[in-house]
């Protein structure tokens, strides 16, 4: 390897230095149509692999001969070649073939050009989510596109929640991944720098061609390639900083004093004595740092007649803003594309992934929650015990020191991700129209971790005696799992294309098969009544410990897909277009019941722009008319449902024989044998324009969707067991808008200029029976209502006094006093009880939007994206006090003290249960604007690059979430969340603002 690797780099040297001695050619490309320079337009040397492209301004230097010929090509225009006729200068112009009607987009099983179809298909370049600093690409999409709600996380490598149109299902809410072909559910081993093109599709005719699978909407990703005439090198390095903006406004040690006095004093409770606790501690300075951020890329393209090469090697370094919390990842991307004869091609594909994953969830929410509510009048450490301090008794026993899951359980869980994605394929060209293409494409993750409980001690001042030493955690445990998960696929597609006269016909057919399988295993063990299990990671297995504590699970199931499938694109003279579908799914989950069904779609548009009366002097460049109907599948259902048709077995009784005991099993639940997948039925209208030479897009979408047999778990279905039906629908439905300009002021100015609006509505038709409820905590999910909406009283001020609750509807929930919360009588009978909940909030929004501004001059570009999110609402759990005493938020201090004080904030007494009850007074809005993107680059100058033996270097800055302007009260207002509670937040991890550099050389 090492040998195959030096030969590769001298002859790399030598091809460098045997073109370097060349004469350069420079000048610049323009737009025929505007005038302006071409950005990004590729330019080779015909029969070389000498490549470059132009800078910002259009302008290029490329070494080559007088008597060469100069191939200059760019995406929507039509290539050139050009002689040099040993000119020094050679300046261009490149004619629009239609830019966005010519775009290419990936679709399922295959390609299309976008003016051939009829759905709603949004393409998003690998360049603009390259240099963005997040490690997963699809956080970069938040704001980009219309119909894709994108709610990120600030965990270091977290998924973003994904959600496509609505929320589709009470089950799982995740779009399917299609990466180079292979369908996923995550793409945690994707580098960014290795994407070529994501599309997202959103509509019926684009996406009944994935069955099972395509109900929670598509992204398709391209991965790169080599492009013809090209030897590449890239280098992309970007470093930065992150850190908490917005922090929680809580109470420091003098407020608390304030509160925390007052409300014993209300409660008959005698003071606090504070001799041991005169500390003034910001938890949050404590738990929190800067973190950095280091993404370093380095890939290497070469493509000759016959063959095209492409790999990329991506490092990452991702600090969480956490202390101690950091995620390590390394990528590896290979593709090469052998044409064997003219019309015969095979190709492989490969990913591979390693990671070492941060602090687990557990532990950083459990930091984040101690840290608002632990008490401010505690010091964090005490030097002469060498150990960190607890907490006042008022909190001891349900909260910890914050540092404890930061720096006692620091470097205790040790986390590992393997992953390995690859394909191999054959393409084969024959009788002139048809295309046959095999695939085998296998997907394999490892994933072991081990961790280790230590010892947990703190300093307690109330301890009687001399050593005050308490012994909180008394044995130390040590964990380890397991988990591999194996999916394999193979497609068979038979493609035939064909124009004749005015007629364009592709047709597809194909049979694909799909096989998951996972499996884990967990284990445990204790020190048992022996010595400590030491603080070594080499010591942290199963095998250490006592053997009489040893505790072992597992799990795993399997599943697996074949389809055949069909499609047809047809075009009649530019103006009458038609898409059609088919997919017929048979499941190895359902097969003792009928394992197949069916799934298909029909679209139609009439690009009136095409027709004989449409006048030549319009500004209109295009117009379409489209629609579409189709109805998809929801695999997706859940890891409770991942093969209902076979649920798991659960302990239940058990039998005695004479002296032996025999365990008993029984079902999870009891599926109905007529179980199918969910089903979505969807359809869209809309438009699509483009005018004044193609500078303006706008495109209009009404869409709507019916999702009907939604697996629910109906208890007591038959007799005590819960069973499994599909009783249940749910209806999305909205409007999509997204419009552009783009316009060249000046030789050296140009700017682009983009927004996008979504509107969402969500409501459940159906679900089981009248009356029938999904509740988790303040989240509800019943008929009538939108998925997930938060149930509970209103808050209707506060009792001022015993007449003006003598006055009010009588509350038989709780004993009220002066100073509590007033809730709403909402069903006029004048009694305040559990009749009167009802919807106090959604945590869908109303509307969702994004828009974009890019401006170059010369050599600088800058760019500006913001984003934001309507009519949605929070549910505030963290500092719901159920279980202890909590630090005080800042709005505490506005409390009720007496007649006229407060109609809003209750009287500070912990001990009034009816001020805990859920309720509005724990909604906040969720509606916020954020700047989600500025970055400002330079490209250098062609003449300077050159001199630098490199074909362009480009400098950014960028600075992500920046500014936020919201009304909650947590960290952050983005809170995803499961299909049926989400927007609840808990003290949700902080999404920080992060400001990065970086450089991008290609050579």
């Amino acid at each position: 390897m090492k040998n195959l690797l030096t030969s590769c780099l001298l002859s790399v040297w030598v091809w460098t230095m045997a073109y370097g001695q060349q004469p350069s050619v420079n000048g610049k490309v323009t737009d025929g149509a505007t005038g302006q320079g071409l950005p990004g337009v590729t330019i080779t040397v015909k029969g070389v692999a000498t490549a470059t492209q132009t800078d910002a301004a259009g302008n290029f230097t490329i070494q080559a001969a007088g008597a060469d010929t100069l191939v200059f090509r760019f995406l929507g225009f039509a290539t050139q070649e050009v002689p040099i006729n040993d000119q020094a200068t050679l300046n261009v112009t490149m004619e629009d073939e239609g830019t966005a009607l010519e775009e290419v987009v990936v679709i399922g099983y295959g390609t299309a050009e976008k003016r051939d179809l009829t759905g709603s298909i949004a393409q998003v370049s690998g360049s603009e989510v390259a240099d963005r600093p997040s490690a997963n690409p699809v956080a970069s999409l938040q704001g980009r596109v219309a119909g894709v709600q994108v709610v990120n996380s600030g965990r270091p490598g977290a998924e973003p929640d994904v959600r496509i149109r609505g929320t589709n299902s009470i089950n799982n809410v995740r779009p399917l991944y299609v990466v180079d072909g292979i369908l996923n559910d995550n793409i945690d081993f994707l580098n960014p720098a290795d994407i070529e093109s994501m599309e997202i599709l959103k509509d019926p005719s684009s996406l009944a061609i994935f069955g099972v699978r395509g109900a929670n909407g598509v992204i398709t990703i391209t991965t790169k390639r080599a492009k013809a005439g090209q030897l590449n090198f890239n280098f992309n390095s970007t470093v930065g900083l992150k850190h908490v903006t917005d922090r929680m406004a809580m109470t420091d040690a003098a407020q608390f004093h304030e509160l925390y006095d007052e409300q014993l004093a209300n409660q008959g409770s005698p003071p606090f004595d504070y001799e041991n606790w005169q500390a003034n501690t910001d938890w949050q300075d404590q738990i929190f740092r800067q973190g950095v951020l280091n993404y370093n890329n380095l890939s290497v393209s070469g493509a000759s007649e016959n063959n095209r090469f492409y790999m990329g090697l991506g490092y990452t370094l991702d600090q969480g803003v956490i202390k101690h919390e950091q995620l390590e990842k390394i990528t590896l991307n290979i593709n090469d594309q052998l044409n064997i004869t003219e019309n015969f091609r095979v190709g492989i594909n490969f990913s591979g992934y390693r990671s070492d994953l941060p602090t687990p969830n557990s532990l950083t929410d459990a930091a984040v929650a101690s840290a608002l509510r632990a008490a401010p009048i505690a010091p964090v450490f005490n030097d002469a015990y060498g150990l960190l301090h607890t907490l006042p008794d008022f909190q001891r026993a349900q909260i910890s020191n914050p540092m404890t899951n930061v720096e006692y359980r620091k470097n205790t869980n040790i986390r590992h991700q393997y992953r390995g994605v690859g394909s191999i394929f054959g393409e084969i060209d024959f009788l002139q129209h048809f295309t046959f293409r095999t695939s085998f494409l296998v997907d394999y993750g490892f994933n072991p971790e081990r961790s280790y409980i230590p010892l947990i001690n703190f300093y307690n001042p109330d301890l009687a005696g001399e050593d005050k030493t308490d012994r909180v955690g008394l044995v130390t445990t040590v964990n380890q799992a397991q988990s591999t998960e194996a999916k394999i696929q193979s497609d068979w597609l038979l493609t035939y294309k064909n124009t004749f006269g005015e007629h364009s016909l592709t047709a597809l057919v194909g049979y694909t098969t799909y096989s998951n399988r996972y499996e884990q295993v967990t284990a445990s063990r204790t020190q048992g009544s022996g010595d400590p299990i030491p603080n070594d990671p080499d010591k942290w297995y199963v095998g250490i410990g006592s053997s009489d504590s040893q505790t072992g699970n597992g799990t795993a199931w399997e599943r697996r897909t074949i389809s055949y499938l069909a499609r047809v694109l047809y075009n009649y003279g530019g103006k009458y277009l038609l898409n059609a579908s088919f997919r017929r799914d048979g499941s190895s989950a359902f097969i003792k019941n009928n394992p197949w069904q069916n799934f298909g779609s029909i679209g139609a548009a009439w690009v009136i722009s095409e027709e004989g009366f449409w006048g030549t002097e319009s500004f209109i460049d295009n117009l379409k008319l489209k629609g579409s109907w189709g109805v998809l599948g929801n695999q997706n259902t859940g890891d409770d449902y991942r093969y209902p048709m076979f649920p798991l077995l659960v302990a239940n009784s058990s039998a005695v024989f004479g002296d032996n005991v025999f365990p008993a099993y029984e079902p999870q639940y009891i599926p109905d044998p007529n179980l199918q997948w969910e089903t979505v039925t969807a359809w869209e209208a809309g438009f699509e324009l483009a005018g004044f030479e193609n500078r303006l897009t706008l495109e209009g979408v009404y869409y709507s969707k019916l999702t009907d047999h939604i697996m629910v778990e109906v208890p007591g279905a038959l007799g005590t067991k819960p069973g499994l039906r599909n009783q249940g629908s749910i209806k999305n439905s909205g409007v999509e808008l997204a419009a552009s300009w783009n316009q060249q002021l000046t030789d050296d100015l140009s700017f682009t200029v983009a927004a996008n609006l979504t509107t969402l509505s969500n409501n459940v038709e159906s679900l089981v029976d009248e009356g029938y409820q999904i509740i988790r905590d303040a989240s509800r999910t019943a008929v009538g209502f939108p998925i997930g909406y938060f149930y509970g009283y209103v808050h209707d001020g506060i009792y001022q006094n015993d007449a003006d609750i003598a006055n009010s509807p009588t509350n038989t929930i709780n004993e009220v006093l002066p100073g509590d919360i007033k809730y709403k009588d909402v069903n006029g009978d004048n009694v305040v009880n559990e009749q009167d909940r009802t919807l106090i909030g959604n945590p869908t929004p109303d509307f969702t939007y994004g828009a974009a501004l890019n401006v170059v001059y010369r050599q600088f570009d800058l760019g500006i994206e913001l984003m934001g999110v309507q009519g949605n609402d929070i549910f505030r759990d963290w500092n719901r006090n159920q279980f202890a005493q909590f630090n005080f938020q800042e709005d505490r201090l506005d409390r009720w003290t007496g007649e006229g004080t407060s109609n809003w904030e209750p009287i500070a007494n912990t001990a009034r249960a009816n001020n805990r009850l859920i309720s509005s007074y724990f909604i906040e809005s969720g509606s916020f604007v954020r700047i989600r993107n500025i970055q400002l680059g330079y490209q250098f100058a062609s003449e300077l690059a050159t001199r630098l033996r490199l074909k362009s270097m480009r400098l950014f800055v960028n600075a992500q979430n920046p500014f936020t302007f919201a009304r909650n009260t947590g960290y952050t207002p983005e809170i995803g969340g499961s299909a049926i509670a989400f927007g609840v937040d808990k003290g949700t991890y902080p999404v920080p603002a992060i400001y990065t550099f970086g450089v991008n050389l290609n050579f």
